[in-house]
């Protein structure tokens, strides 16, 4: 799990304002924040660092990509070869993320596939893994709340 440094306040007005105008420049968002430009370049710099900035990559479509179908594979592992059932996900370039779990599962995969047929194949890809003891895939039908993070942000740029 990574750490990563506390969004404070000022973050939070700044990643809004990053939210609502992705390509904006540094004065501009400097601009819309009431910050210097120093100020919103080193922030932003430092949020890349600490990990409280992520990847793009969640932003781009797997259906653009030709991958319609998403579905969360819950996984039951051999607990001394997690660490090899992970890295074997990892490699998997259809696994999108994977979360260890508390409870009756041990992995929350998430995974895309082209078609049933790609969703099978993925599925048995991850059984056959010799660390894995069994699987129980669930199709996602539609999607009823895209990831957000604006709601949080808005809590934690409010003044206390």
């Amino acid at each position: 799990m990574t750490t990563t440094a506390r969004i404070d306040s000022t973050d939070a007005r700044l990643l809004l304002a990053l939210a609502a105008h992705p390509r904006a420049t540094a004065v501009a968002l400097a601009d819309q924040t009431g910050m210097s430009r120093n100020t919103v370049q080193a922030r932003l710099t430092a949020l890349e660092r600490t990990g409280g900035v992520g990847s793009v990559e969640r932003r781009v479509s797997p259906s653009a990509l030709g991958y319609p179908l998403t579905a969360f594979v819950t996984t039951k592992v051999v607990q001394r070869r997690l660490d090899e059932v992970a890295a074997a996900l990892a490699a998997i370039p259809e696994v999108l993320q994977v979360h260890g779990l508390t409870g009756e599962s041990d992995l929350l995969v998430h995974v895309v596939a082209t078609d049933a047929e790609d969703l099978y194949r993925i599925a048995g890809d991850i059984l056959g893994h010799p660390g894995v003891e069994r699987t129980t895939t669930a199709l996602v039908m539609r999607q009823l709340v895209d990831y957000r993070i604006t709601p949080l942000l808005r809590r934690a740029a409010a003044p206390q």
